[in-house]
């Protein structure tokens, strides 16, 4: 069975930076999908960032050329580099990983629906 633990979320001010690390255990197979999904009070969680193993990676327009997603395959621990942070980033940010499918990416790659594993999040709270 997968796990995904989440951490490095906290409260910084606009403008600055976080990096958060998702590792991952459990899991058998080398080929998969993984993603960050952010969700702010009352409103749906929506797809920042996903990467395949086959090396590609999508963004969510408001995150372009401020965010970045990476992954360590020796530690199997997923990253996600935020930089110029706004009030608006502001939310419980989750991993979610796919093991199942063919490490490909997709137009689903930012879609919650395309992911059956899932963290407990890690806050992050921008101030202005």
């Amino acid at each position: 069975q997968v796990h995904l633990v989440e951490s490095g979320g906290d409260s910084v001010q606009a403008g600055g930076s976080l990096r958060l690390s998702c590792a991952a255990s459990g899991y058998t197979n080398s080929r998969y999908c993984m993603a960050w999904f952010r969700q702010a009070p009352g409103k749906e969680r929506e797809g920042v960032a996903a990467i395949c193993s086959e090396g590609r990676d999508a963004y969510e327009d408001s995150v372009k050329g401020r965010f970045t997603i990476s992954i360590d395959n020796a530690k199997m621990t997923l990253y996600l580099q935020m930089n110029s942070l706004k009030p608006e980033d502001t939310a419980m940010y989750s991993c979610a990983a796919d093991f199942g499918g063919w490490g490909n990416l997709g137009p689903w790659a930012l879609k919650t629906n395309s992911y059956d594993i899932w963290g407990q999040g890690t806050q992050v709270t921008v101030s202005s």
